[in-house]
């Protein structure tokens, strides 16, 4: 009996220790690439020793992956970029609200979902850029003004099939109605200077090698591209600065619908949140924090403030399927 005893004495530290294993550890899936993640969850990792695994893919098969695996999931935690994604990772019911004053006291509500399903992490402005040889700053002004006549065969976009270019528009509808933003989506497509690009980077370069004058892209596109060439003959300008201002999205996160160890991603995504975090994010991708007290990096803050259009960024998922049509009806391609 004594034996048998001291085996299951045995038997149940060695399952409590397992037990603590595991909530000593975070499985993420990840829709952004390794270099621009791994640094974050190893600071988290020497910070608290709480080990983060992480699987990268594209937003769609992780999502995918999570309704399948349902309860049986592994991961605790979904990461991915823009706005409009995180809503259909909401709506497909793969994540949880996880409410935490930490992050309340972070992150902008209009960063973050209003169920608290997801939270921003790190910005992006999805802005106009414009050759600084054949272009002057004050003949820029609205996004909406890239459809007038005087842009014809000067413009350039990238194509309407990624979800960023879908979320710009979205915003657009929500401030103009369809109507209005169909007619102004037109325009911009009258004035292409040449076929949609696959990638905002090549757009770039379509710029500074002459290939057309202006177009609209992600920021930190343009930080890595300028940091790989600072004789880069192109540069930022912020539009809508006298009414809405200037359409910014994020990259994010929420906690999964059945994460294993949900407390534990609670932690891992409100010291995402805190200034460490923020500004490593800011640093490895050249984008804005989601967190409003922390500074963006020096190359960022060297292209000047700007003001940023206030509404949700969850209307870039409410209105993505309306946004999507509309492009497909103005000849988007």
């Amino acid at each position: 009996m004594k034996a048998r005893n001291a085996l299951f004495a045995a038997f149940t530290l060695s399952t409590l220790a397992t037990a603590v294993q595991a909530a000593d550890e975070v499985v993420v899936y990840s829709a952004r690439i390794d270099e621009l993640i791994k640094p974050v969850f190893d600071a988290y990792t020497a910070k608290t020793g709480v080990k983060v695994k992480f699987i990268t893919d594209k937003e769609a098969p992780l999502i995918a992956r999570l309704k399948a695996e349902g309860a049986n999931t592994p991961a605790d935690m979904l990461i991915t970029v823009d706005a409009g994604n995180l809503w259909q990772a909401e709506q497909a019911g793969v994540l949880q609200p996880t409410e935490s004053e930490v992050i309340d006291a972070n992150i902008p509500a209009q960063y973050r979902s209003s169920t608290d399903s997801w939270t921003g992490l790190s910005l992006r402005a999805r802005t106009i850029f414009y050759s600084t040889e054949r272009v002057k700053p004050q003949e820029l002004s609205t996004y909406e003004a890239l459809a007038d006549k005087n842009w014809e065969g000067r413009l350039c976009l990238r194509t309407s099939k990624k979800v960023y270019n879908q979320s710009l528009t979205a915003t657009l509808i929500e401030a103009h109605g369809a109507e209005k933003t169909e007619e102004i989506i037109k325009g911009w497509v009258n004035n292409l200077a040449t076929d949609v690009f696959a990638d905002d980077t090549a757009l770039l370069q379509a710029i500074d090698a002459g290939q057309c004058d202006v177009g609209i892209t992600n920021t930190y596109y343009y930080g890595r591209l300028h940091k790989q060439n600072p004789a880069l003959k192109v540069k930022p300008f912020w539009p809508n600065q006298n009414d809405r201002g200037v359409h910014v999205n994020l990259a994010g996160a929420g906690v999964t619908q059945h994460a294993p160890h949900a407390e534990a991603a609670r932690k891992l995504l409100e010291w995402m949140t805190t200034a460490e975090a923020q500004s490593l994010f800011a640093d490895i991708n050249q984008e804005y924090p989601a967190n409003p007290a922390v500074q963006p990096s020096a190359e960022v803050a060297s292209w000047g403030a700007f003001k940023a259009d206030t509404v949700a960024t969850e209307v870039a998922g409410k209105r993505q399927a309306e946004a999507t049509m509309l492009m497909d009806r103005a000849g988007w391609q």
